[in-house]
């Protein structure tokens, strides 16, 4: 699609939209006191969701933009997990109320270099600190590359619910361009494995983008992907950001696709995934039919949130690992990122908070009305929030992206295009 909006924004390098406001915006007056503070006031009637960062993996992937590093050894991982169930202490230890976790989500790096009896010992420190039932949903993305049959027996005797497993490409030549060769039978392998042990929700990962990818490559994964029939897609586009990861300087620019190139790949894995009898949520999703997300999705249910699109609102997001952000009524918090100063503040009986931002009344308006359109690509705003969603230097240009509606405004399709594209994830497994 060629449109001025793809030509002007299309080819923003730009981190993925998280919050409003933004990370760079966090401070360090938001430190360990004041997120001690914030946690005594969260009610006892609060929904929680639980976000462990483990920040390992085996080998780096030239395109990945998430806090992590390489560790061909046990040792440093176990030492970090003993941190992660320390910290866990230490955040009980401030709630005024036991806190029901309606949600976990283990990320990275690559969640699944954890031993398998250390993630069994983790979990046990999780439940022995928090209101983690069976009605609580247990995710973890995986490197399907590394998917041992141990590590996926032990997915299923915690109780794992969903996987997300990174694809990216099944093209070599792109394979070969990001330093991760994965085959199609490796993927299948562990589909079958989490499968078997009782996983019932299964996630893919691509990317559009990437060094060398095509119109016609990008069809091919998502069609031998799609062969897999799992229940969700995730489709992000690459961030080339080489002065914020520096090991993306590996890839070469002259072989990255171009702004048009790229909405090309973008609307062609979609078609690809509808043809396959998926349903497109939000700016980057697609799902089956009946899983729960697509059904939120119908229903005006879908959330946004640090973690990406969800079928469930919690009221806090607990962060525990370095890097990792939590949020509260009250605001955001960030963990110290370097997984080495994490590990010391931690053993100095610190929470490990290093910077955040509160939370204003109007940031909370802009935050609603963003994730809204972020997620209906309309949202209701009446008259006087009309006039508080665009500046008077933004008003000419707002009136070629968003619709007049009788309730509020809506995206136009090209900016749907534009919002889906500057979206950009960077993600490992």
């Amino acid at each position: 699609m060629s449109h001025p909006l793809v030509e002007k924004y299309g080819d923003a390098r730009l981190p993925r939209y998280t919050s409003y406001p933004t990370t760079p915006v966090f401070d360090t007056e938001i430190g360990e006191g004041r997120y001690g503070q914030w946690l005594q006031q969260i009610a006892a009637d609060a929904k929680a969701s639980l976000y462990i960062h483990v920040p390992f993996c085996r080998a780096m992937c030239w395109y990945c933009g998430c806090h992590t590093t390489v560790s061909r050894r046990d040792p440093p991982v176990l030492t970090y997990l003993a941190a992660v169930e320390r910290e866990a202490a230490l955040v009980a230890g401030h709630l005024r109320h036991p806190l029901e976790v309606r949600h976990i989500h283990f990320g990275g790096g690559t969640p699944t270099v954890m031993p398998p009896a250390a993630l069994r010992r983790l979990m046990g420190a999780l439940i022995a600190q928090f209101d983690i039932g069976k009605a609580t949903e247990l995710a973890i993305e995986i490197d399907p590359r590394t998917l041992s049959a141990e590590m996926a027996a032990t997915l299923g005797e915690i109780g794992t619910d969903r996987a997300s497993l990174g694809i990216q490409s099944f093209d070599r030549k792109v394979q070969v361009a990001i330093n991760r060769i994965q085959s199609f039978e490796q993927t299948e392998l562990a589909v079958q494995r989490l499968r078997d042990v009782g996983v019932r929700g299964i996630n893919f990962d691509l990317i559009y983008g990437l060094p060398h990818e095509t119109v016609e490559s990008c069809i091919a994964t998502a069609k031998a992907a799609a062969a897999l029939k799992p229940d969700r897609f995730a489709v992000f586009g690459y961030a080339h950001i080489p002065s914020f990861k520096k090991h993306q300087r590996m890839i070469d620019e002259a072989v990255l696709p171009g702004a048009e190139e790229r909405n090309a790949q973008a609307e062609a894995i979609a078609q690809t995934l509808r043809e396959a009898g998926y349903v497109q949520i939000g700016l980057d999703h697609f799902a089956l039919p009946q899983d729960g997300m697509a059904i939120a999705a119908s229903e005006g249910r879908l959330r946004r949130n640090f973690q990406g699109y969800a079928a469930e609102p919690y009221d806090v997001l607990i962060g525990l690992g370095a890097s990792s952000i939590g949020t509260t009524s009250s605001g955001y918090v960030q963990n110290e990122v370097a997984h080495g100063l994490y590990e010391q503040r931690i053993a100095a009986n610190q929470l490990a908070t290093v910077k955040g931002y509160r939370l204003t009344a109007d940031d909370r308006f802009r935050a609603d009305l963003i994730e809204r359109v972020m997620c209906d690509f309309a949202v209701d705003v009446g008259m006087s929030g009309k006039q508080r969603v665009v500046s008077e230097h933004d008003r000419d240009e707002a009136r070629h992206n968003f619709q007049n509606t009788d309730d509020g405004i809506a995206l136009e399709n090209a900016a749907f295009d534009v919002a889906a594209a500057a979206n950009q994830k960077r993600r490992h497994p």
